[in-house]
């Protein structure tokens, strides 16, 4: 891909990002300093479309990003975000909290995972029936699920996450790194509206633990990836 249809296409993803509505090239052109026409914007945006990173839900409409142009854009576009202070610093001191009790240890860390990422999380140990899920109605607040025929498919997905483990585990076993499942990619909610970050760490005990969060393909990526990143860490320290 060429640096300019990058850059189109890195600004189209921030904008579906914030405001899940099709982009149009007069918006980029106006918000976007490249230095070249709307026209020009546009034509990129059709040679973007035909080559599969985007596409136009309907006539005249602005386009949306695909399970291929997110992925492109996961791989090659993201930048790093770090957790400000603030948070690195109420992250820690949850975490202190929760382990000083020695219980609930699944369910806190998914609510606080969740809380932070705006999304659904999952957190528990590998091998465990103490898988615990949280967030489900701020997966469902999203525009995405708007249509009750994509809330009950993830639903119903969702229900029976916790025998999907076994074959995540599988999926990860020589993983240590954290994962980005975008749409049908992702093996334990394969479904067009979802992606998921996940990954493993180890806990002191030697068992294995699990983070993930499930959210709408126009999640924050590279947020949602430092705070698993983050968490993982303190959780196995």
């Amino acid at each position: 891909m060429e640096g300019r249809q990058e850059i189109i296409l890195a600004s189209i993803i921030k904008e579906y990002v914030d405001f899940a509505i099709p982009v149009g090239s007069s918006l980029i052109f106006e918000k976007y300093n490249l230095n070249v026409s709307s026209a020009t914007i546009r034509a990129e945006m059709v040679e973007l479309e035909d080559s599969g990173y985007l596409y136009q839900p309907y006539t005249s409409a602005g386009r949306i990003p695909t399970d291929q142009g997110f992925r492109y854009f996961v791989d090659e576009l993201m930048k790093d975000k770090k957790l400000t202070q603030k948070e690195q610093n109420s992250l820690q001191v949850e975490v202190l909290k929760l382990k000083a009790q020695n219980r609930m240890l699944a369910r806190m860390t998914a609510k606080l995972l969740s809380e932070m990422s705006d999304n659904l999380a999952v957190s528990g140990v590998i091998g465990s029936s103490d898988f615990q899920k949280v967030g489900l109605q701020r997966l469902f607040s999203k525009p995405e699920f708007q249509n009750s025929d994509s809330v009950c498919r993830v639903a119903e997905v969702l229900d029976y996450i916790d025998e999907s483990i076994d074959a995540l585990s599988k999926e990860l076993k020589n993983k240590s790194e954290i994962e980005v499942y975008i749409g049908k990619e992702n093996p334990i909610c394969a479904v067009d509206e979802c992606s998921m970050v996940i990954s493993k760490y180890n806990l002191k005990s030697g068992e294995e633990g699990l983070l993930a969060i499930i959210g709408p393909k126009r999640m924050k990526y590279s947020r949602n990836v430092s705070l698993i990143d983050y968490l993982k860490k303190l959780l196995g320290s």
